[in-house]
């Protein structure tokens, strides 16, 4: 007992998980995942219990257990539990939690580039079930910045009168949401590094979001959040985040990006949300519940940086574009004498039409070349992409995204250019380029006469991909 005595003296105070791994190791067996999870303890943790009390464990294929024998002598490794209210409205909740149940196992599966990790049914609606008693949601305005779980759906269901909106990256996440909300709930695209649609800037009243747990994204995620409300010292903010209690350094980096922008912390609600997923935390974050001060005002956020993911080309520590390949995007840029200029990725503001122009969308996660397509305005465009993006994968996504471009531009699709890990698309402007297409950040009740319904407010780089055919007639 010396070795488990040692690792639980080792944790301090914050040493109540690990008596949960230990309750849930009496009750039956249960995989690592499970015990990291229900435990909300860092796998690393639950690790070290497992090592302590190898001798006394029993392994199955459903997992690991205490062995009968041996239970006797871990009587002693308990804490009294008090039950949380949350989860008794939960479990009053059977047929919604049901419902959820069923859209999160449809959602589309997590993006690891976008580190997305699914909150789990009972979580997405505690938080609907905090919001509707701590808020009068029938009064207020409502924003997600980003919902891959569901959230926004699981609220409409409590209060069907609350106004919702939900800007994404993810244009999977938004066409579900559409499908599955029947269209109660506005929908808009955004990458927030870009910028935040003006339709819901100065709009909501509430806030909510689960950003990258880096500095720099749960920074520029909370930056938006002050754009888009209302009235930011009467407005909340809400943001889900965790770090492992080994390394309080990462979570004292992020409260101080949060402080800086002039964000109090109203609440912290421990382990508040849970996962399938994130080990290394716990797959367990808090709920942070914030109000902007008067300085707030002043630090709304220009451009973001384009680092701020764990994973994948967007992540903190991804190299950059190699010279040469920039190079060879520029002589295709400007091939038959067209004047070249190059231009960072970005769609949101309008800028001069140009002769030629190249960016680097090496780092794309998928929307960003239709958006690049539709928000700029030039004789020609190269845009450099992943060899494997989704809309070059086939000759269907070519024609298709040809499809939907076509009255604009004429587009050539150059594979494994420059090299087999990159392709170059070549957008050259059309004859007669449509005006809808060739105004695509005008408010398009001003463009066109026949609005569909929830997007007159909108401009067409921030209408949702699956909504464009309906906008456009294609």
């Amino acid at each position: 007992m010396k070795a488990l005595d040692d690792v639980l003296a080792a944790h301090g105070v914050g040493v109540r998980p690990l008596y949960q791994v230990i309750d849930l190791l009496r009750t039956g067996p249960h995989e690592l995942a499970d015990l990291v999870r229900l435990a909300a303890a860092p796998r690393r943790s639950v690790e070290d219990v497992l090592a302590a009390m190898a001798d006394d464990l029993e392994r199955s294929a459903a997992g690991v257990r205490i062995a009968p024998s041996a239970l006797a002598a871990y009587a002693k490794y308990t804490l009294p539990r008090q039950p949380d209210p949350l989860d008794d409205a939960v479990a009053a909740h059977r047929e919604l939690l049901a419902k959820l149940t069923a859209w999160i196992a449809a959602v589309p599966a997590p993006l690891a580039a976008l580190d997305h990790v699914q909150a789990t049914p009972e979580t997405v609606l505690r938080r609907a079930l905090w919001l509707n008693a701590r808020y009068d949601l029938r009064r207020s305005r409502l924003l997600f910045l980003g919902d891959h779980d569901l959230t926004s759906l699981a609220v409409r269901a409590l209060c069907p009168e609350a106004d919702l909106s939900v800007v994404d990256l993810d244009e999977r996440v938004l066409s579900y949401l559409d499908e599955t909300g029947d269209r109660t709930i506005t929908t808009a695209h955004t990458d927030l590094r870009v910028g935040l649609p003006p339709a819901l800037t100065g709009h909501a009243d509430l806030v909510f979001s689960d950003p990258p747990y880096t500095p720099e994204g749960m920074g520029l995620f909370a930056a938006r959040a002050v754009q888009a409300l209302r009235e930011p010292s009467e407005g909340r903010i809400l943001l889900a985040y965790g770090y492992s209690p080994r390394h309080p350094a990462l979570g004292a980096q992020v409260q101080r990006s949060l402080a800086t922008l002039g964000l109090t912390f109203e609440a912290i609600l421990p382990d508040f949300n849970r996962y399938f997923g994130a080990q290394a935390i716990g797959s367990a974050a808090d709920l942070y519940v914030c109000q902007p001060t008067a300085k707030a005002k002043k630090s709304r956020a220009g451009k973001g940086k384009p680092a701020i993911y764990t994973h994948g080309p967007q992540s903190v520590e991804s190299a950059g574009t190699k010279p040469a390949l920039l190079s060879a995007l520029h002589e295709i840029a400007a091939a038959g004498g067209l004047a070249l200029e190059t231009r960072p990725v970005g769609w949101s503001t309008s800028g001069p039409e140009g002769d030629a122009v190249a960016m680097d969308l090496s780092a794309d996660p998928g929307p960003w070349l239709l958006r690049t397509l539709l928000g700029t305005n030039a004789r020609r465009l190269a845009l450099l992409v992943p060899n494997n993006h989704p809309d070059l994968s086939d000759a269907v996504s070519q024609a298709a995204l040809s499809g939907l471009i076509g009255p604009k531009y004429r587009l050539r699709f150059l594979r494994s250019t420059p090299d087999n890990r990159h392709a170059v698309v070549v957008a050259d402007l059309a004859d007669n380029p449509d005006e809808v297409l060739s105004r695509a950040h005008a408010r398009l009740a001003n463009v066109s006469l026949s609005v569909p319904p929830g997007l007159a407010d909108l401009r067409l780089v921030d209408v949702p991909r699956h909504r464009l055919p309906e906008l456009l007639g294609s």
